[in-house]
C-alpha cells in the first residue's frame, strides 16, 4: 500500500507569524475637559483603563508592539515606549514583566507632565491633531525600520473628553489624509462630548468611532470596541455606525458652519462673502443682484 502525502498548507501560518501589529494611543489630559473638570480624579480611572486595554493588544501576539502618547494643553510627548533611560522593573506578584514596565512607565510619565503642566496659568485646548502627527510619524519610522518581509498593520486609538476645536480644522484635514495615505486607522473612543472633526477622520481612515456612554465602563467599551484588529471587526456585531457630521470650519473665524463660500484657487472656507481671499490674496468682483428673468407674455388666443 503506498503512502500517501497530504499537502501542508503552511502558508497561513506564515502570514500569521509575519504580521506585526502596531497600536499607538494618544490619551487627552488636559485639565480643561469638562469630564475632568467636574472630577479630576476620574483621570486616574481613565489612566488605568488605558495601561489594562494597551497590555491586552501586547497579550494577543508576542510580536505586537506598542506606544503610547500623551496630548496636553501646551505639549504632547511619547509615556511609552520611555523616551529616557528605562525602568528596573522586576516581577511582583507574578505579574508578567512586560505589563508592568508598561503601567509603571506610563503611570511615572504621566505624573511628571502633569506636575510640570500645574504651573501654567491659562489651560487652553488640547493639542489632538499634533498628537496625531506625531502618532504618524512615528508610524512611519517603524515602517521604515522594520525587517524585510514582515506586515505592519498600524493604527492609533485617540482617547479624548474635548470638545470640537475648529482652530485646528485644517491640521486635522492633513494629518487625516496622511493616514489615509499611509493606510493608517483612527480609531477615536469620546468620553463626553461629541466629536465631530475626528469622527469624518475615522470615516477617513476606516477606523471606528464611539461614544462612551458611560466613562466608568471605559475598560468594557475599549475590549469589545477597540482591541479586535480591523480584519477581524467584520466578523462581529460592533455598534452601528452614526451619522457622519461633515460640516466644515470657515477660515475667517474657526467655526463650524453649514453653508458658506469657497475660494475657487485655494478652496479656502468662508462664512461671508470677502472680495480678497486672506489666503491666497485672489481678487474677486463683487456679486451683483440676482438678475430677474421677464415673464413671458401669455399669447390670446
Amino acid at each position: 500500500m503506498n503512502n500517501i502525502e497530504l499537502p501542508q498548507d503552511k502558508e497561513p501560518e506564515k502570514i500569521l507569524a509575519d504580521e506585526v501589529s502596531l497600536l499607538v494611543i494618544v490619551l487627552d489630559t488636559n485639565p480643561a475637559q469638562k469630564l475632568l473638570r467636574d472630577r479630576p480624579n476620574q483621570l486616574t480611572n481613565i489612566v488605568d483603563s488605558v495601561i489594562a486595554f494597551a497590555n491586552s493588544h501586547l497579550m494577543q501576539k508576542a510580536q505586537n508592539k506598542l506606544a503610547v502618547m500623551v496630548c496636553h494643553s501646551k505639549t504632547s510627548q511619547f509615556v511609552y515606549p520611555a523616551p529616557r533611560k528605562t525602568l528596573d522593573v522586576r516581577q511582583v506578584d507574578g505579574q508578567y514583566e512586560i505589563f508592568l514596565q508598561v503601567e509603571k512607565t506610563v503611570k511615572q510619565n504621566i505624573a511628571q507632565l502633569l506636575a510640570s503642566e500645574n504651573s501654567a496659568t491659562v489651560a487652553t485646548e488640547s493639542l489632538l491633531a499634533g498628537a496625531i502627527a506625531m502618532a504618524l510619524c512615528y508610524i512611519a519610522r517603524i515602517q521604515r525600520t522594520k525587517p524585510s518581509g514582515v506586515k505592519l498593520n498600524a493604527r492609533a486609538l485617540v482617547v479624548s473628553g474635548s470638545g470640537d476645536s475648529a482652530s485646528q480644522y485644517m491640521n486635522y484635514m492633513n494629518v487625516f489624509f496622511t493616514a489615509q495615505k499611509q493606510n493608517v486607522l483612527l480609531d477615536v473612543c469620546a468620553l463626553d462630548q461629541h466629536l465631530s472633526l475626528l469622527q469624518q477622520g475615522c470615516d477617513i481612515t476606516g477606523g471606528l468611532y464611539l461614544k462612551v456612554p458611560q466613562v466608568s465602563a471605559l475598560l468594557q467599551f475599549l475590549l469589545w470596541v477597540f482591541l479586535p484588529e480591523p480584519p477581524i471587526r467584520e466578523k462581529l456585531v460592533l455598534p452601528p455606525p452614526v451619522k457622519v457630521d461633515y460640516r466644515a470650519a470657515c477660515f475667517c473665524h474657526r467655526e463650524l458652519i453649514d453653508i458658506g463660500y469657497v475660494c475657487s484657487v485655494c478652496l479656502s472656507i468662508f462664512c461671508k462673502f470677502s472680495p480678497i481671499c486672506t489666503t491666497c490674496h485672489t481678487v474677486f468682483k463683487i456679486p451683483g443682484p440676482l438678475a430677474v428673468k421677464p415673464k413671458k407674455k401669455k399669447l390670446k388666443l
